[in-house]
């Protein structure tokens, strides 16, 4: 009897395999997986996105980010455009000035000398100083043009360029001026090795000096067509932003009114004239400041450039005119002709066309100056020059006519002397052309200046404006949300 409920006692208290968790005998039960916060918050989001208020905080955070977007990018892309237009105006056009005065003090400086040694030991005090004035502007303006050489925001290629040739610039300089001094010694002594001195210098001012200065001149066009091209560029980012914001806006007061047949919201409606005002804003300002500076860039830049050419090619034919004498036939072309006479005429032919001043009007850098010249006060000076060009090639012809008879003394006096000579002539196109060049300099400003003030208070009002449409577009669809509490 004991043994039997020792039996069954065992056998109530042992519990079935099956029963046993993890035992071999049955199944064992999974363990609950642990789901992370970010599978949650997404399960929160799409459950959120059933419901009409989850789906209008969503709108309303996409219509803030569109809108601040669009405000970000307009920002940005109009103080870019604005530094660079501030650049046209304040370094880019005033460097490629200086660049056309440095070509400009060379040649005259070339041309004085030649002048001054034509004349001998009778050199004038006027002529000795008008050469040290233009080695001295020519200095100046390298130094200048040294220390705006790089500058944050150059475009590299032009200005590594530029450096280059003004170091070139600072290196030939004195060995130019040595050997002037060296001809102008030879000459007070009455040698004749003096002439030979001075043609070789004219030589290294043609092949070295002058070539660098045009290298120049070239790189700080590039630079103004680079600022240039950079503050006319239409802001597109900025531009598809705006359009993409507003485009959303309007969405959203469709899908309010469909959904509660009220014709305005007055957030959603607030910030989509704002976006507007901004676009609108935008691409006034831009029309209005690419005007302007194309204007003062087709124009006034193009205008300079040509009256630069124009007064350079003026005082190149003047040096050839006066080392014809200098040379005496001593340099030939390869045809045997004289080497200097058939430059100037090759020089003058550039300046006011191949033949006299009827032709004058309409062909050369002269007549393209006169086409470009936008006002009658522009025009003015232009045709004095081109009246001061025929009497020139008139009076030039006499010259060298009469060196061609062997008259040396009377052709010298046709050059160098007083009111009759081709230097007085010369005299009045290079001041035609200086009255001409302050004028457009002055129309290239205005035009260039009346741009950029375009842009002026656009960046701080395009942010202020899309913060604006931003509070009120969540104000807007915070409006809609509280009729749901």
């Amino acid at each position: 009897m004991s043994s039997l409920s020792s039996a069954s006692s065992a056998t109530s208290v042992s519990p079935e395999p099956s029963a046993r968790p993890g035992s071999a005998g049955g199944p064992a039960a999974p363990a609950a997986r642990r789901r992370t916060a970010w599978a949650e918050g997404l399960d929160r989001l799409r459950a959120a996105a059933t419901t009409e208020p989850g789906r209008l905080r969503a709108i309303g955070a996409v219509l803030a980010l569109l809108v601040v977007v669009f405000g970000a990018t307009a920002v940005w892309q109009v103080t870019d455009r604005s530094r660079a237009a501030d650049d046209v105006v304040l370094r880019s056009q005033p460097l490629t000035a200086d660049a056309a005065s440095v070509y400009r003090s060379l040649a005259d400086a070339d041309t004085t000398a030649a002048g001054g040694f034509l004349a001998g030991g009778t050199e004038s005090a006027a002529t000795r100083e008008r050469y040290e004035a233009d080695l001295a502007m020519a200095s100046r303006l390298l130094v200048r043009a040294a220390a705006n050489a790089q500058v944050p925001g150059a475009e590299g290629g032009a200005a590594d360029r530029a450096g280059t040739q003004i170091a070139r610039l600072n290196a030939l300089l004195p060995r130019y001026t040595g050997l002037v001094e060296t001809a102008r010694t030879n000459n007070r002594q009455g040698l004749p090795l003096g002439g030979a001195y001075l043609r070789y210098a004219n030589g290294q001012m043609r092949t070295e000096l002058l070539p660098a200065a045009q290298a120049l001149y070239d790189a700080e066009r590039q630079r103004l067509t680079a600022d240039h091209e950079r503050a006319t560029a239409w802001p597109w980012f900025a531009l598809a932003a705006g359009v993409l914001a507003i485009g959303a806006l309007g969405w959203a007061q469709r899908r309010h009114y469909r959904r509660t047949h009220r014709v305005f919201n007055r957030g959603l409606l607030a910030a989509t004239v704002a976006s507007v005002a901004a676009l609108l804003w935008l691409v006034a300002a831009h029309t209005v400041a690419r005007a302007g500076l194309s204007d003062a860039y087709a124009h006034g830049a193009r205008s300079l450039q040509v009256l630069n050419t124009a007064r350079i090619d003026a005082l190149r034919a003047r040096a050839d005119e006066n080392l014809t004498l200098v040379a005496r036939g001593a340099v030939l072309t390869a045809d045997q002709k004289d080497f200097y006479e058939v430059d100037f005429q090759a020089k003058m032919g550039h300046l006011a066309g191949p033949g006299g001043r009827g032709s004058a009007e309409v062909s050369g850098e002269l007549g393209k100056a006169l086409a470009l010249a936008g006002d009658e006060a522009g025009r003015r000076p232009v045709r004095d020059a081109l009246a001061a060009v025929g009497q020139w090639r008139a009076r030039h012809a006499d010259a060298r006519s009469a060196d061609d008879k062997g008259d040396y003394d009377r052709a010298l006096a046709k050059v160098i002397g007083g009111d009759g000579s081709t230097g007085a002539s010369f005299d009045r196109v290079d001041t035609g052309l200086g009255r001409a060049l302050v004028h457009e300099q002055a129309r290239f400003r205005s035009a260039a200046d009346g741009g950029r003030a375009a842009f002026g208070l656009l960046a701080v009002g395009a942010a202020v404006l899309a913060a604006l449409a931003a509070t009120a577009a969540v104000l807007g669809i915070g409006r809609r949300l509280s009729e749901y509490r």
